[in-house]
């Protein structure tokens, strides 16, 4: 079975086919700076071996997704465009409707346009990303993952606003949460790690990257997390504030003379890390802080900050911890980062090994000391392959 997962952004495309006999990928690619003067497409095939990258003019996704079917057949990644079983769509924002990925149809499609208002710059993306590749392979079955599925076990008490409910019932204002394909995956890897039934675990879990979330997993199932009604609110972000008071925008309002767009921009596009010290790339970040940089160091401690914050909260509602999951590409590779966030927190049972922590590795790592109650782990993310086996399991429920 060879299942096709996309991820269709508003310039660019992103993909991986995957045999499920091993999970093996068969091949990757990008398709990026679709709609300008030169466009960027580089795929590596995992079977044949053949990597290449073409610059060339790619008008429309339309053509993008045709260029990546072509570049499948030209490699022998697949023989015909039946070969391909499934293909799985991710899909940002699934509102209160999607608690679970989907056999797409055309109410499906028309939903996830109705949700738009929720996610307008990643979900019209999404959406072109079904619709072509619908019209492209309209025999294939296709399947929308949602970020937002996972969360959707939070109770009312995590998910409402104290706002009136009527913003609630008839304008959906809550709390979605998203990063749920890699926090659903990453404590399914966990429990299986530790010996525990997913059903039992309780962990916490940190999507760290660009973007970062946090979420709060009780007997397998998220009852809280720290993205919001969009992926502003939380945790410390490359260039989003993440939580700040909100009176911040009327007053910038007032004495910038600043409109609603230019804020909803420089809270999202031009704050969090880069706000702070100027870059958002923590690779860069950590070396500027080690060479002494003031703001870098800056950055660090108020991210590191953040997270602790939430750790302390979420070990609150949940009680009983059996780890902590650290994942996303700050979260697997930044031992300066998962150091600074365990250190202090011994009295809450949470002791980090340095040398293990400070080791490198490529899979499921265990960076606690013995006497840690709270296990620390760090496991590399893959919603790709999440995405690909919920898929499957879809395709394996309609027989």
């Amino acid at each position: 079975m060879k299942i096709l997962v996309i991820n269709s952004g508003s310039s660019s495309i992103k993909y991986k086919i995957f045999d499920m006999k091993g999970m093996k990928v068969l091949a990757n690619g990008l398709i990026e700076k679709i709609g300008r003067d030169i466009s960027r497409f580089r795929q590596r095939s995992g079977e044949s071996g053949v990597d290449f990258t073409k610059e060339l003019p790619i008008k429309d996704h339309t053509r993008g997704f045709s260029l990546m079917m072509e570049a499948l057949l030209e490699t022998s990644t697949i023989d015909h465009i039946s070969d391909i079983s499934a293909i799985g769509h991710r899909v940002v924002h699934g509102g209160k409707k999607f608690k679970a990925p989907v056999l797409i149809d055309n109410e499906v499609t028309a939903t996830i346009s109705r949700l738009i208002p929720l996610a307008p710059i990643h979900n019209p993306a999404n959406l072109t990303g079904i619709e072509i590749t619908m019209k492209l392979a309209p025999n294939i079955p296709q399947v929308a993952v949602f970020d937002t599925a996972f969360h959707q076990t939070m109770p009312e008490m995590a998910f409402l606003y104290a706002l009136p409910r009527s913003l609630y019932e008839h304008y959906h204002v809550r709390r979605y949460g998203f990063h749920g394909t890699s926090h659903s995956y990453v404590s399914r890897l966990a429990a299986s790690f530790l010996g525990i039934e997913s059903r039992r675990l309780n962990c916490i879990s940190m999507h760290l990257g660009n973007g970062a979330s946090a979420a709060a997993i009780e007997k397998g199932r998220s009852i809280d997390t720290s993205m919001g009604m969009t992926p502003l609110e939380g945790l410390i972000m490359g260039t989003r504030s993440g939580d700040m008071d909100p009176a911040i925008i009327f007053y910038l309002a007032r004495v910038t003379n600043m409109d609603i767009q230019e804020i909803d921009h420089l809270l999202n596009f031009d704050s969090g890390l880069l706000g702070i010290c100027g870059e958002n790339d923590m690779r860069l970040i950590t070396k500027r802080a080690i060479e002494g940089d003031a703001n870098a160091r800056l950055a660090i401690d108020m991210f590191c900050h953040r997270l602790k914050k939430y750790i302390g909260a979420y070990l609150a509602i949940l009680r009983r911890v059996d780890c902590l999951i650290f994942t996303g590409g700050i979260g697997e590779n930044s031992p300066l980062i998962r150091q600074q966030v365990c250190s202090g927190l011994e009295h809450l049972g949470i002791f980090i090994d340095a040398e293990r922590n400070n080791k490198s590795s490529t899979g499921i790592t265990a960076i606690h000391k013995e006497q840690s109650q709270v296990k620390i782990l760090v496991i590399p993310t893959d919603e790709e392959l999440e995405i690909a086996q919920q898929t499957k399991k879809i395709l394996q429920e309609r027989h």
